[in-house]
This record gives C-alpha cells, structure tokens and sequence, in this order.
C-alpha cells in the first residue's frame, strides 16, 4: 500500500492547482506578507496551511458581502 504524501510548502505551480489562482496573484499575496512563504536560495515555497487559511477567509469576505446585500 503506498502512502500519498501531502507536502506542507508548495511550489507556486502546485500552490496554482491547489486554489486555482494565477501565479501573478499569488506573487502578490507572497510579496505582500498574505501568505506565509519561504526561499531558499531561488526557489521559493508556500505554506499549505497558511494558504487554506487565505481562501477560508477570502470565502467568509464574499459570504458576509452577499448577506449585506440582501
């Protein structure tokens, strides 16, 4: 039986398919401190929780929006 492996610190690309946010979006969330992130040397890897975190969020913003509007 083979264990799948859940990597905690993604590359951008699989960070990308994980949330289906563009890589220029999430340059901006890594750049601007939104989102926990680590380099080493050129590469550079976000954190998985703290990328859950952000759309767990972002859902509740547009969530509260929608029940404002109503």
């Amino acid at each position: 039986m083979e264990t799948k492996l859940r990597p905690e610190w993604l590359t951008y690309g699989q960070a990308q398919r994980l949330v289906g946010l563009g890589r220029t979006t999430l340059w901006q969330l890594v750049s601007t401190g939104q989102i926990k992130s680590a380099r080493v040397g050129r590469a550079v890897r976000i954190n998985r929780a703290e990328l859950e975190q952000f759309m767990e969020r972002a859902a509740g913003q547009v969530r509260e929006r929608k029940g404002a509007k109503m």
